[in-house]
């Protein structure tokens, strides 16, 4: 590693959190492999319990002592911007057809306390849920099981539970300026979610923008769940027939992000790989 490199990276901080592929495919807690015979040891509470021990290794976190290698937990960028980093894995139920009508755990009653209480007392401009997946687009663990909280066209069922008591919250309690940064989904994409649209109608419009991979294979486009009223504003993905593209085909994104110190208006750019602006938006900031 040359010394132009070495100094390039020690400028460049990282907020790391997890999804999936840091254990396996599509995992949740109670998943059992036996009929898998990649894997030697079967429980996946074991497995992920040695991927959490690497992660927080590479990626190290301020801990938690109450929940040590506890991955949610709010970073502060002075009076513009609280950065809530969430875990949908770790606490979540079964991946099943999430049609539960009592609800499926998702973010678990803690970490949704903890994030309610965090987003409440919060004084920044800018409140940015940095989630694992997004909301409203339809990811599949096989043919029947559901991955995320959406789970097909209709009221609020399963996981959506958990997205739709923050929705509510982040309404009652009159939070202004949220916006979701979400990855998993293989593409990039922008999306507008409004009651106006929605089944469930007891949230303020909000804002998600979604992108991903770095380096993985390029898929999409995903179906979409009119629960919480999604309007896809931008996407780009391959064309119907194409999946796991490699990087090499130029379809790999990432997003940037600007807040204006002096007008706190927020400018989110999604980008490709050669570093093209593919489509952007300015958000100006609410006041009560």
């Amino acid at each position: 590693m040359d010394a132009n490199v070495r100094a390039f990276n020690a400028a460049v901080p990282m907020i790391a959190q997890w999804d999936d592929h840091e254990v396996t495919n599509n995992w949740y807690p109670n998943e059992v492999l036996a009929s898998d015979d990649r894997y030697t040891v079967k429980s996946m509470q074991l497995l992920s319990a040695r991927a959490a021990h690497a992660f927080h290794e590479m990626m190290p976190t301020r801990q938690n002592l109450a929940e040590p290698m506890r991955v949610y937990r709010k970073v502060s960028y002075g009076p513009l911007l609280d950065i809530f980093l969430i875990d949908m894995r770790t606490y979540r139920g079964d991946n099943t057809a999430n049609t539960e009508a009592e609800g499926t755990p998702f973010l678990g009653t803690e970490q949704l306390a903890w994030l309610k209480r965090e987003m409440v007392n919060s004084t920044a401009t800018w409140k940015v849920i940095a989630a694992d997946m997004p909301i409203g687009m339809m990811v599949r663990d096989g043919e029947t099981a559901m991955e995320n909280s959406a789970n097909g066209d209709g009221p609020v069922l399963g996981r959506e539970k958990d997205v739709a008591a923050v929705l509510s919250f982040i309404k009652s309690a009159q939070i202004l300026n949220t916006v979701w940064l979400t990855a998993d989904v293989h593409y990039t994409a922008a999306h507008h979610y409004s009651p106006d649209r929605a089944v469930f109608q007891d949230f303020d419009p909000f804002w998600e923008f979604v992108s991903g991979p770095l380096h993985a294979g390029t898929f999409g486009p995903s179906d979409y769940d009119n629960t919480f009223g999604p309007e896809v504003r931008f996407a780009k993905h391959p064309e119907l027939g194409q999946a796991n593209l490699p990087p090499s085909d130029g379809m790999q994104f990432f997003g940037k992000v600007d807040i204006a110190a002096d007008t706190g208006v927020m400018t989110v750019r999604l980008m490709d790989s050669a570093d093209v602006e593919l489509w952007s938006v300015d958000l100006d900031p609410q006041t009560v």
